[in-house]
Formats: C-alpha cells, sequence, structure tokens
C-alpha cells in the first residue's frame, strides 16, 4: 500500500510518500480502505515531536478519516465486511489501509458524504463535547470563538448556533468571518489582544457567558476579561503558539469557571457518551443541519500544500487527503 510516513521528527515538510506492507488485523481489529483522511493542526505538531502524543517511528498522520471495512479480525463485532465507517485513529490514516480497533469505527449513514463523514468526528466532536458537555450552553447566551474559521472553530459556530447561543466569530480577516457568517455566527470581529475584551463586552452588552479558545497567547486573557458572571472559559488548544497563564483573581471575583477539553479522554473514559454524540452530529448532517465545511480535498503527493494551510493558519473548514 501507499502510506505517507513520518521517519523523522523534523515536520511535515520532511514526510515521505512510501510504498509499504498493508496491515493485517489483529483480534478485535478490522482493516478500513481509507477513502479520505482529514489532517487537523495537531497533525502538524505530531510529525515534529511537539504534541503529547509521540507514536513510534515510522507511523503515519490523519488521526481522522473514512472507509470501508475490508476485513475482520478475530472477536471483532459492531460493523461488517463493506461497511462505510468513520475511523478515529489518533493517527494512521493518511495511507491506504488502517488496522484498527472496531469499536473505533462509527457507521456513516447513507445520507452523509464522504467528505463530510471524514473530518466530523476530531473537529465536531471536540466542539460538541466542549460546548454540550463542558459548558452547557444555554439557549441564548453569547458564545465568543476565538479561531471561529478553523476546524474546531467553525464547528463551534455552527453547534453554538444549532444550540440557540448567540455566537460572536472572532477571527484574523473579513475573509474568514464571512466564512464564520455563513455558518451561523450573529456577530463578527477581526481580532486584536488590545481591543478583543472592550469589543466582546460591547457587543454583549456588558460580558460574554461563554469563551472558546483554540488559540491561546495573547489572547486569552483579554477575553476572560470579557466573560460576564460566572462565565465559563473554555480551553481548546494554543493555535498561537503560546500557552497563556490565566490571573487567578479574575476567576476569583467573578466566579468564573475554566473548563478544560480533553476529547480524546473523554471517548476513552465515557465510549458511550462519545458514541452518543457522534450519533447526533452524523443525524444533523444527515438531516442538512451542519455542514461539516472542507476547505479542500487534496492527492497524497500534495500533502506540503495541504499541511502548510494548516501551519499558516490559513485553512476555512477541512483539509482532507486521499490516500
Amino acid at each position: 500500500m501507499r502510506a505517507l510516513l513520518c521517519t523523522r521528527l523534523k515536520g511535515p515538510e520532511h514526510l515521505e510518500i512510501v510504498e509499504c506492507p498493508g496491515p493485517v488485523p489483529g483480534p478485535g481489529q478490522a482493516l478500513v480502505r481509507i477513502r479520505l483522511a482529514a489532517l487537523n493542526f495537531f497533525d502538524t505538531l505530531i510529525v515534529a515531536g511537539r504534541y503529547q502524543v509521540k507514536p513510534p517511528l515510522p507511523f503515519s498522520p490523519g488521526g481522522e478519516g473514512v472507509g470501508v471495512v475490508e476485513a475482520l479480525g478475530e472477536g471483532a463485532s459492531g460493523v461488517a465486511i463493506g461497511d462505510r465507517v468513520i475511523v478515529h485513529a489518533g493517527h494512521g490514516c493518511c495511507a491506504e489501509l488502517i488496522a484498527i480497533e472496531a469499536a473505533k469505527l462509527t457507521p456513516v449513514p447513507e445520507a452523509v458524504p464522504d467528505a463530510q463523514a471524514a473530518g466530523l468526528t476530531i473537529t465536531y466532536g471536540t466542539s460538541l463535547h466542549a460546548l454540550a458537555n463542558r459548558a452547557k450552553v444555554k439557549p441564548g447566551e453569547w458564545l465568543a470563538v476565538l479561531g471561529a474559521s478553523g476546524g474546531v472553530g467553525l464547528a463551534a459556530v455552527e453547534l453554538g448556533r444549532l444550540m440557540g447561543a448567540r455566537v460572536i466569530a472572532c477571527a484574523s480577516s473579513e475573509e474568514k468571518l464571512a466564512v464564520a457568517r455563513a455558518h451561523g455566527a450573529e456577530a463578527t470581529l477581526v481580532y486584536d489582544p488590545a481591543t478583543l475584551k472592550d469589543e466582546l463586552r460591547r457587543i454583549s452588552g456588558g460580558g460574554v457567558d461563554v469563551v472558546y479558545d483554540a488559540v491561546g497567547g495573547d489572547y486569552a486573557e483579554p477575553a476572560l476579561r470579557a466573560l460576564g458572571w460566572r462565565g465559563r472559559y473554555l480551553v481548546i488548544g494554543f493555535a498561537a503558539g503560546g500557552i497563556p497563564r490565566l490571573p487567578l483573581n479574575l476567576i476569583l471575583l467573578k466566579e468564573l469557571d475554566v473548563q478544560g477539553v480533553h476529547w480524546g479522554a473523554f471517548l476513552d473514559r465515557e465510549p458511550a457518551a462519545y458514541r452518543a454524540d457522534q450519533r447526533r452530529l452524523l443525524d444533523w448532517v444527515a438531516e442538512g443541519k451542519l455542514t461539516a465545511q472542507v476547505h479542500g480535498v487534496y492527492a497524497l503527493a500534495d500533502f506540503p500544500e495541504a499541511f502548510g494551510l494548516l501551519t499558516r493558519r490559513a485553512a476555512v473548514g477541512k483539509v482532507l487527503l486521499r490516500p
């Protein structure tokens, strides 16, 4: 099979396309032929050795994708040969074939196209877990989304709207904000750390209820300061590069909640809740309520361009590779 492999932890530019033996499914595993693999920002980190998960070399990046089950190992259950499935693997999807625990596969309804299914699990799964399970967003609440045009950010905009929140999309350009408006943002803001706090307070009429922060860096503290009484601050990630230090006195004075969102740990610890969230998302896509925005589909040979979109934070929606 063909696979995109990381053989040294020096970043996306050092990945290689190689021919290698196909995997054989072990006990409880399924062999899946990948149709589309979805890239996420963490893929740029994992191939540079800067992510908390460090697979042994060599490995293929790509934490999620969509494909068709070709074979089953002994004792595998929950899927059948020929099923079209969402694959959540953590890594390994940028290859023609993957052997993976059958329990990590989710059958895809016929009404959901491959392109929408491929990138649904991590971005929309993370954002649904953050908004529904952690912040417990209520209809009518103000939700500020930092990094609103990226994978998880755009998912948060769409899901926030579906849940009845009043969404303020924050991004680095008007072009990116236009996409957020098209996906349900009520208000938009080209953010600047110097003005972010005051602008969020102005738009929300005094303070937002929930901040969804996938950016971190210099944007974190002003976004925290923009929260109203008993607001919730969701820590999603640090796309800006810097891990911020938040002043605890602000959290005390307004009785704020700072909530970590570790979706990977959630699905391992609460698999039944994870599967329920996946079904909810797939139903929404099938009903036309979620777009699962795709930035573009790229051939495997075009992986430098695909990864470049992520490292430059230029992607608007999901970046997909076709192994």
